[in-house]
């Protein structure tokens, strides 16, 4: 059972909030933890290249929803594929099959899970970002996969559904 605490009010700039890097690809910016919403979100900004595409998975205990800042991503949702680019949603209730790929050079969302207990997932799926600009990170997703397993907030379904070609 998830720890919840009383919310506090919280105010951060562009670039406040703790940086993390994703064993899957990409750099989170936390702007809004579990513990600081009273256990009723995390929200975090995530920044990504070309090309990362997540595996084919649901959050059995939350629901996912992605507002696009920058970008463009190709979101399977529930079997089917939809373009999603700057100023377009996508929301994945929880127990619903999705993943996604970067199409874009770059792309920025802001990624929102309700309730907040997916948390402990991304806190161990994760490190925190160092201070040399350009350090080399590795893709994981058996550390991704080992995370979920432990932590819960996300299961593993399979290969990303994309056609490569």
């Amino acid at each position: 059972m998830a720890t919840v605490s009383t919310p506090t009010p919280i105010v951060r700039a562009r670039d406040e909030g703790e940086r993390r890097w994703f064993y899957g690809g990409g750099v989170h910016t936390w702007k809004a933890t579990s513990e600081e919403t009273g256990g009723a979100f995390l929200l975090f900004e995530d920044e990504m290249e070309q090309g990362k595409t997540t595996p084919l998975h649901i959050h059995p205990e939350s629901d996912e929803t992605m507002y696009l800042l920058e970008g463009e991503i190709l979101i399977h949702l529930d079997g089917s594929e939809n373009r999603v680019s700057a100023g377009g949603l996508m929301v994945a209730p929880r127990g619903v099959p999705h993943a996604f790929m970067v199409l874009s050079k770059t792309a920025r969302l802001l990624c929102l899970h309700t309730p907040g207990c997916a948390q402990a997932f991304y806190l161990d799926a994760s490190e925190p970002m160092g201070n040399a600009p350009g350090e080399a990170r590795t893709v994981d997703f058996s550390r991704i996969a080992a995370s979920g397993k432990k932590n819960g907030g996300i299961e593993i379904l399979g290969s990303p559904p994309f056609a490569r070609g």
